[in-house]
């Protein structure tokens, strides 16, 4: 029996039909990587396939119970006020479970009635074979192996950074025992260790596994099929990412063999036909003949797998400025407990590139938070330099707005005219339809580049980068990295990608929570993924 069957299934985004005439079925043990460019409709499947979206056509049927890891933790924030432990257990519905059964504890001592010991027993046997006891256990041994902080699931969730937030949220995914789990970008924000947890996790996992990613580890550790989608529609290879690059590399030579042939012999018999038009009638009648095959030929004719499309970006000179932009002195701060940072100073010179290391929850975001201006420190201040025109990109895309179309984002970035915009937007694979787009129906990757595209309209000389290649398909991740490479603006940058970091080689670093500055070194990149 199918956990998962789809039938002839249209997807759309943004008014764009991204994916049509999807067929496939998952059973049990099953599990499929879904790859292909940035706005290919990866995150929209998804979204349909988890029933969060309604398909444009087409039917999807599953069997059980589904785990949806979505992209942007922002979007199901809505039990903030529970602790993170709460927030897992109750994938199974434990919580409430463990009032009921301690509620009826006590009506128990109150009145020891048939009726009270029938339903303590009932309430009881529920939570025992939902594993209750053992719950917090393997709770805990799953956050563990993601890499959260025992003492972070005593706190709020919406205490916990963002990159906590991911990995609490994948942990109540795993945890609820679903037949069916759909993750979207699970290895945003994991540190090596985390990833290669995940991956065992995964590839011992019996349940039918849907997942998008663009970490070529993970789809060779634990995936057996591919789904390509892409402008040749969507096209299925088996086996791990690596055989479906080969076999898609040979596809394109043999298809775009198959289709120059093709074309050389529609070209002949356009010819032949058209040197016997004007002739007698027979050899019209046969010029005829022959535009039929040459129609029925063009109709058939095949075209090469879309080439993976490769992007260059070009950041502005930046605005002049004075030698400091930027002095931090004595930055502390909490959430109502410990401080998750105290008395962190430094400073970072013009032109210079400054990256900021540390575990999750160690404060990396929070800091670029207090230095963008999104949230005040407890203590300490910082000064901005002369000059200094400050850009910050959120690793959740906290600056983007529903409702809001493409090009009004960048028209709040920019005095610009219009004609200019849509150009950097165009320079972002972001061009057309898309600038009238709504920003809230784009995907993941799309959203980084109009984040990055507002960064570059707003010409600023200092960035403030937080996780800025996450969700970006791998010719987009390269783009930028060349793009920033040559910029010669200030930045402080937080990220986990060590190709990344390697290209922007930074001069300093800066460790959290401690706040101790050194110099950069090359040996600190087998840290950069674990930090």
């Amino acid at each position: 029996m199918s956990t998962l069957d789809v039938r002839d299934l249209s997807v759309e985004a943004g008014g764009r039909t991204v994916v049509q005439g999807l067929t496939f079925s998952l059973r049990e043990g099953d599990k499929v990587g879904v790859v292909g460019r940035n706005g290919a409709g990866k995150t929209s499947t998804l979204k349909v396939l988890a029933g969060e979206e309604l398909a444009l056509a087409g039917n999807v049927t599953h069997v059980g119970a589904v785990g949806y890891l979505r992209q942007d933790p922002r979007q199901h924030r809505e039990d903030d006020v529970h602790t993170g432990l709460e927030h897992i257990l109750g994938a199974r519905g434990l919580v409430d479970l463990q009032r009921s059964l301690e509620k009826a504890r006590v009506q128990i001592e109150e009145d020891h009635s048939e009726r009270n010991v029938r339903r303590f027993a009932r309430l009881e046997d529920e939570y025992n074979q939902l594993g209750g006891y053992q719950a917090e256990s393997e709770a805990r041994a799953i956050t563990h192996g993601l890499g959260l902080a025992q003492d972070r699931l005593s706190l709020p969730v919406g205490a916990l950074s963002g990159g906590e937030r991911r990995r609490l949220e994948l942990a109540r995914i795993l945890f609820g025992g679903s037949d069916l789990l759909l993750l979207d970008e699970p290895t945003n924000h994991l540190d090596a260790d985390a990833k290669h947890w995940l991956m065992k996790f995964l590839a011992g996992y019996k349940g039918a596994l849907i997942v998008v990613s663009h970490d070529l580890g993970l789809l060779d550790a634990s995936i057996t099929r591919i789904l390509h989608l892409d402008l040749d529609g969507v096209v299925e290879y088996r086996g791990t990412y690596s055989q479906y690059r080969d076999a898609r590399a040979k596809d394109e030579i043999r298809l775009t063999a198959l289709a120059g042939r093709q074309q050389q012999e529609i070209q002949r018999l356009k010819t032949l036909a058209d040197s016997m038009r004007g002739q007698t009638a027979k050899r019209a009648r046969k010029a005829k003949t022959i535009d039929t095959r040459r129609v029925k030929l063009e109709a058939k004719k095949v075209t090469g797998p879309a080439r993976e499309r490769t992007f260059k970006f070009r950041f502005p000179e930046p605005p002049h400025c004075g030698k400091t932009m930027l002095t931090a002195d004595g930055l502390t701060k909490s959430y109502g407990g410990p401080a998750v940072f105290e008395d962190v100073a430094f400073s970072i010179g013009r032109g210079e590139r400054l990256l900021v290391m540390g575990l999750n929850g160690a404060g990396k975001t929070s800091l670029l938070r207090i230095l963008a201006g999104q949230s005040d420190p407890d203590r300490g201040s910082f000064e901005l330099g002369y000059g200094a025109e400050l850009g910050y990109y959120a690793q959740e895309h906290e600056g983007l707005q529903d409702g809001v179309d493409v090009l009004t984002h960048m028209r709040q970035a920019s005095g610009a005219d219009d004609q200019t915009l849509r150009g950097l937007l165009g320079m972002f694979g972001l061009s057309g339809a898309m600038a009238f787009q709504d920003a809230g129906t784009l995907s993941g990757g799309e959203k980084t580049k109009l984040a990055l595209g507002q960064l570059v309209a707003g010409r600023k000389n200092f960035l403030l980068l937080d996780e800025p290649t996450n969700n970006l398909d791998p010719p987009s991740r390269t783009a930028i990295a060349e793009a920033l490479q040559d910029w010669p603006g200030a930045m402080i940058i937080v990220s986990h990608d060590p190709e990344f970091v390697e290209a922007l080689a930074p001069e300093r670093v800066l460790m959290m929570p401690e706040g101790q500055l050194d110099y950069w070194d090359d040996g600190l990149l087998d840290l950069v993924a674990l930090a």
